[in-house]
């Protein structure tokens, strides 16, 4: 009895000291986060992270894509991510005939990595605060639009003061809602290799059901190396280039983890919402959220019935299904957390505490004394035009893909008197199309288009819909009608696509505007665009002057303390420590998982369960090699209180000797409104064991030449 109370006394203190929010600018760690870092177990320095004059861990550190993050790991430009974040690699190379998807890919030697046109990594090479050369010239007498022409200006010229003369990308990003500036300054590889990746059985385990879960037991890792010119220099793709040799790349720790210990995300977080007020938590709560969730359930429900029925729609769409769900799940998420820790409610407290500050000084209360009552009126507003503005994006904008493509076309057709944009326009479609087909199913985009019509039709006020499809309605509403209209427009056709777009002249117009699947559409995005997305853009952009300065506000209230700039997918550093968690009454998860647990989990009925055979021989026999913790188990996944959000896939998951211990892969789904509202109690990420991907490497696919330019902590 005595030892179980002392272990709750120690859960309740490893809660009340552990959990850190937060995500943190490197250059600023000194001033505000490394004293506490070191007391937390970090044995590093501030310059160990980031540092411009000598190599750092920022150096080891890319921009996956355009959203994840990524590690490398060795001499020769080996990187490590996220499975999910090089999905879409792995999904453009697998037919048929060579399923990646399914069965798993891994280079056997360097001249069988396969070239990834598009995609490509930036490394930070410095970061600098301009706020005062962005704000040059800017004076309140001035006009909001005379600032932004001015504030542009600014950002363009110290753009092309570090760009060096076109050396590098340059990024100038506002902080604290425009209160504050950063220059970034990359440099980016355009060259980028797919080296391997585990079967979806293992990069995916657990499948959308075990998405945004703890336990977990997926391996949600890939491999790629990065290429360069022959001076080490970004250069594009050549079979002459050569493998990156890094500034830094991390040491991979083999020792393995244990609770309490000191742990650190790097990476590059997308976007947080701390500082919203509470008229806009309810908006997210009630309306937004909610609408976006239902609209989305549609297509993933249609997805996953056409997917099972034939192999060749699952490759098709298993990175579109994924991309859909992974949102999906993670605002139920956060809908669920807000509501539980009252967030409203907790928001009107801290406005009613603002509002008495502003009340004690009079120059404060000229300066702040209407933002309350000004937020409460725009998001008034805004609730109305909400719905109409969600469902348009979640059914029309990204519903049923022959729309995507209808747009393309009507694009081109505004633009054909143009004879310097309809040239360019035309061979962008062409360079699309193939692509676009090779990942279309027009019966299962049949499917989708009925179904998202209900649902934008139902929901959708009729004073936000065009005359068209109001008079239609009723039509629009029998899925029977609406499929006609996909059977018989010319965009349901691959063979009349492609001879419209070679022979697209003034004539193809008239003969598309008897096309009724594209009046539908040009009515509803012709009647978006004029009617709903002004008003809601002149809505955010007046949202956005009064949160600048509610933000500078709380800036001046809080003058002194520490305060985190929301994420903006730049380079941030957020720490806690290795810790299990309690989701719930009377429930507790311990902080690691093992193959155990995947082996107990499996279920050949449910695809999400399966377990490759492979695996399970290697389980079955212990043949574990050297990738064991100290239990004799070979560890899959741990959690921790590093506060993350999107953009930290695939982020390296450091201990308090700089070393690489896992890849930062999600958060637990009672934790998802730390995006708007953190709680140490129940916010954690979710990481993979570095020693599981070395298993798989090495046991499971027979790839440990890979290891072999790894530097393994032992």
């Amino acid at each position: 009895m005595k030892k179980g109370l002392s272990l709750i006394v120690f859960f309740l203190l490893v809660h009340s000291v552990f959990a850190v929010e937060g995500m943190w600018i490197p250059t600023l760690l000194k001033k505000y986060n490394i004293e506490e870092m070191q007391k937390m177990g970090f044995k590093l320095t501030a310059e160990d992270i980031y540092d411009v004059n000598h190599s750092s861990m920022k150096d080891a550190i890319v921009l996956f894509g355009s959203g994840c993050t990524g590690e490398v790991i060795s001499g020769d430009g080996l990187l490590i991510t996220n499975h999910h974040c090089g999905f879409g690699q792995i999904q453009k190379h697998s037919t048929l005939s060579h399923d990646y998807l399914t069965d798993g890919f891994w280079a056997k030697n360097r001249s069988e990595e396969l070239v990834n046109p598009g995609l490509s990594v930036q490394f930070l090479v410095r970061m600098e605060e301009v706020t005062t050369e962005v704000m040059k010239g800017i004076k309140e007498d001035l006009s909001d639009d005379i600032q932004k022409k001015q504030i542009a200006a600014n950002i363009e010229a110290i753009k092309k003061g570090y760009s060096g003369k076109g050396t590098f990308q340059v990024d100038v990003k506002p902080l604290y809602y425009g209160n504050q500036y950063f220059v970034y300054v990359y440099e980016v590889f355009k060259d980028v290799r797919l080296v391997g990746a585990p079967p979806v059985s293992i990069g995916k385990f657990g499948g959308d059901t075990d998405n945004w879960v703890w336990p977990r037991h997926t391996g949600d890792f890939s491999l790629f190396r990065i290429y360069a010119g022959k001076n080490n220099k970004p250069a594009a793709y050549s079979p002459d280039n050569l493998p990156y040799r890094p500034k830094k790349f991390f040491p991979i720790n083999m020792k393995g983890i244990r609770e309490g210990e000191f742990t650190m995300v790097f990476g590059f977080p997308g976007t947080t919402q701390e500082y919203l007020p509470s008229m806009a938590v309810k908006l997210l709560i009630e309306k937004s959220n909610p609408n976006k969730v239902d609209a989305r359930t549609i297509k993933l429900n249609i997805l996953e019935k056409q997917m099972a029925k034939d192999p060749k729609v699952r490759i098709q769409y298993a990175s579109k299904y994924a991309g859909i769900s992974n949102s999906w799940k993670k605002w139920q998420g956060e809908t669920n957390g807000l509501i539980r820790l009252k967030a409203v409610e907790k928001k009107q407290r801290d406005e009613i505490a603002f509002s008495k500050w502003i009340k004690q000084n009079s120059d404060r209360e000229k300066k702040y004394g209407r933002i309350l009552e000004t937020f409460q009126q725009n998001y008034s507003e805004l609730s109305e035009i909400q719905i109409a503005y969600d469902l348009y994006n979640e059914t029309v904008l990204r519903g049923a893909e022959i729309f995507g493509l209808i747009s393309r076309f009507d694009l081109m057709g505004q633009a054909i008197s143009d004879t310097a944009k309809y040239p360019r326009l035309k061979k962008s479609l062409a360079d699309f199309l193939p692509g676009y087909f090779k990942d279309y199913d027009a019966a299962t985009d049949r499917q989708l288009l009925p179904a998202l019509l209900k649902i934008y039709l139902e929901r959708v006020d009729s004073k936000y819909l065009p005359a068209y499809a109001n008079d239609q309605k009723s039509n629009l509403l029998n899925a029977e009608y609406s499929q006609s209209l996909f059977n018989k427009s010319i965009f349901s056709d691959s063979l009349k696509i492609k001879e419209l777009l070679t022979n697209y002249n003034s004539k193809s117009i008239k003969k598309l505007q008897k096309d009724k699947l594209y009046l539908l559409f040009t009515a509803l995005s012709s009647h978006f665009n004029q009617n709903i997305d002004p008003i809601y853009q002149k809505l955010s952009q007046a949202i956005l002057k009064t949160q600048k300065l509610y933000m500078a506000a709380i800036l001046e209230m809080k003058e002194g303390e520490r305060l985190m700039a929301d994420a903006n997918l730049t380079l941030r550093v957020t720490y806690g420590k290795v810790e299990g968690f309690e989701p719930k009454d009377g429930v507790y998860y311990q902080y690691f998982t093992a193959l155990k647990g995947m082996i107990e989990k499996q279920n050949p009925a449910i695809a999400d369960y399966f377990v490759p055979e492979k695996l399970k021989q290697l389980y079955q026999a212990k043949d574990y090699g050297k990738y064991t913790n100290s239990t004799g188990e070979v560890p899959i996944a741990f959690c921790a209180s590093n506060h993350t959000t999107g953009g930290n896939s695939g982020s390296p998951v450091i201990n308090a000797d700089g070393e690489l211990i896992g890849v930062n892969f999600d958060r637990c789904w009672e934790g998802t409104m730390s995006d708007v509202l953190f709680d140490p109690e129940r916010c954690r990420n979710i990481a993979l064991d570095i020693r599981y991907a070395l298993f798989i490497i090495d046991k499971f696919a027979g790839a440990g030449y890979l290891l072999e330019e790894m530097q393994l902590i032992k």
